[in-house]
Order: structure tokens, then sequence, then C-alpha cells
């Protein structure tokens, strides 16, 4: 079924809408919360709060393209459910290392003084992303934003492990020159 008429399911308050999506991409959303999580069952209830936070974001919402949209609700789902598990007991994880790796280039939100600053190095880091060629913008994206491993980003693009940990190595320090050159504490 296409977006569209998934779309239409959700604004008909069609409780097909969600099977539908689930069918879609169910498997997309377990692999985005999975990456963060690293737990099948916590996945899997993010997976299913997701279909409820889209159920009740649809309408009014209509998002242009239903799977980054789903995949953002995921996403943050994951990070959410990760920060209170993290609050009960401090430990590594995949998630933990890619946080440690973007703090030597982005400033902590603390430290953000407005709302205003916080959008400005948004628009930034996206721009800065949106610049870099498309294998690098792959491997920035999927180690940022879906919290992949080294590991699966190799994999994924056909590169060395090392090599990919040396791209992510240049490209964080591309981005932490750029967000200097804006102005960005760094």
């Amino acid at each position: 079924m296409e977006d569209t008429e998934i779309i239409s399911l959700y604004f008909a308050r069609n409780e097909a809408a969600i099977a539908e999506t689930s069918r879609k991409y169910g498997s997309y959303c377990r692999s985005v919360a999975d990456n963060i999580l690293r737990s099948t069952e916590d996945a899997e209830e993010c997976v299913n709060d997701t279909w409820l936070r889209a159920w009740n974001a649809i309408p009014p919402q209509k998002p242009v393209r239903l799977r980054l949209f789903l995949g953002k609700i995921t996403r943050n789902l994951a990070f959410d459910r990760y920060e209170q598990k993290m609050t009960a007991k401090r430990g590594g994880g995949e998630l933990a290392a890619v946080l440690d790796e973007l703090a030597e280039c982005v400033a902590d939100t603390a430290d953000v003084e407005s709302e205003l600053q916080y959008r400005a190095l948004r628009q930034c880091i996206s721009a800065f992303a949106a610049a870099l060629p498309q294998r690098e913008r792959r491997i920035f994206i999927g180690r940022y934003f879906y919290a992949q491993s080294i590991a699966q980003i190799a994999e994924q693009t056909g590169l060395r492990e090392n090599y990919v940990s040396v791209l992510l190595t240049r490209i964080r320090k591309k981005l932490r020159s750029q967000l200097e050159q804006e102005g960005f504490c760094i």
C-alpha cells in the first residue's frame, strides 16, 4: 500500500492504518529502536508506542514522507527510553559511544542559552550533513542519527571498520571546524 493511502486511512480514523503501517515500516522502526536500545523487548515497545504516536499525530499532521516521520518518532522514543534506563544504571553501549563522539563537536545543551541558538545549531548541523558527499552523509547519518555501530555501517557500505572509523573522525573534525566558523562555542 502506498504512503498516501496509509495516511488517508489515518485521516479516516480507520484502524487498518496501524496494521498497514506496521506491515510496511515495522522492521525499519524496529531496526531504528534496536540500534539505540540494543534490546529486542524495548525496541518492540518503542515501535508499539510509535504506532500510538502516529495515530495521535495524524491528523492534524500530514507527513510528506511517512517513513521519515515514523523513524523520527521511533528514534525520539528510543532515546527517551535509553535515558530512563541509563538514569537507573550508568553504563556504556553504542549510544553512549555515539554521544561521546559528538560531545567534542557540540556544546552541552545546558550551555545553550536560548531556543534560537539551539535551532541555529540544528540548522548548521543539517546544512553540514547535506553538504557532505553522499557516502560520507550516509555514514554520518547512520552513526549519529540512527546510532548504528561502526560494524553495521561498514557492512552496509562495503568498507572496512577501520576506514569507517577514520572517516567518522575526519567528518567530526570538519563539523567542529564548521561550527567554530559559524560562531558556536565548542
